[in-house]
């Protein structure tokens, strides 16, 4: 059998085959967070009767909203304070104790030794209203 004639026509049927399949949903820069996130950096939690997702990203923490289509939206909700000079993301870490979800933050000034210039342990009951429980940042 000669298929010598049905050689034009494959390119078409391919071109249709993929028009067929929807493309799968862009991220958004917050979902690709999300995503790309270690395991040390995300808590999925229920405090105070509420279920609570948080992740730790650049030495901040943030509640993580999802809605449909696999969006994601990220509000910051705990931040070391600010420092006069440069500083980078050093170690952060979040982990669930006894009822509640404890951050570790730290951030170490640009040609310092050590960690760090700014950061410390907090804790949450909800998610929400954060408390300094050490200036220490080692979990």
């Amino acid at each position: 059998m000669n298929l010598r004639p049905l050689l034009p026509v494959c390119p078409l049927l391919l071109c249709a085959l993929c028009a067929c399949q929807p493309d799968p949903p862009v991220l958004s820069k917050d979902a690709i967070a999300l995503r790309d996130a270690g395991p040390e950096d995300v808590v999925r939690s229920r405090l105070r009767g509420t279920d609570v997702e948080l992740l730790a990203q650049d030495c901040k923490v943030f509640r993580v909203t999802r809605g449909p289509d696999q969006a994601v939206t990220l509000t910051e909700v705990l931040a070391p304070p600010p420092y006069p000079f440069f500083t980078a993301c050093q170690r952060q870490s979040l982990r669930q104790e006894d009822g509640a979800v404890v951050a570790v933050l730290g951030r170490m000034a640009f040609g310092a030794g050590g960690c760090c210039a700014t950061g410390g342990t907090w804790r949450t009951r909800d998610g929400q209203a954060w408390e300094k429980i050490s200036e220490r940042t080692v979990p």
